[in-house]
């Protein structure tokens, strides 16, 4: 696959999780702030809780995956990833990051040719 391509379907992604975010759980949000009821709702069944709880272990997995590569290959900024895989969610942490992570990388090889 192109990087081009790559790069435009994690800008896509990001995009539509964004958007499904702002008009499917921000307005219910909105009308009752309730952030711990809800995170609760997300394990109202098993299937629900089955999910919710991928959904958190992606991100620790992800938060791993940062805090290593700050340290082995000086990527920068990789918190904010982590912040937006938290709101609106790991879908779009993970998307940035790896937007990031590219960008960065391809600045070292310039450098270090």
């Amino acid at each position: 696959m192109p990087e081009s391509i790559f790069k435009a379907s994690l800008v896509l992604a990001l995009l539509f999780f964004t958007g499904f975010f702002a008009l499917v759980v921000v307005p219910p949000l909105l009308e009752n702030p309730d952030v711990w009821g809800a995170l609760a709702a997300g394990f109202v069944n098993p299937y629900a809780s089955g999910y919710s709880t991928d959904v958190l272990v992606c991100w620790f997995i992800l938060a791993s995956w940062v805090v290593y590569e700050a340290r082995t290959l000086s990527v920068r900024n990789g918190w904010v990833c982590l912040v937006l895989g938290v709101v609106p969610g790991v879908a779009v942490g993970f998307a940035a990051y790896l937007l990031l992570r590219a960008r960065q990388i391809k600045q070292v090889r310039r450098s270090n040719p």
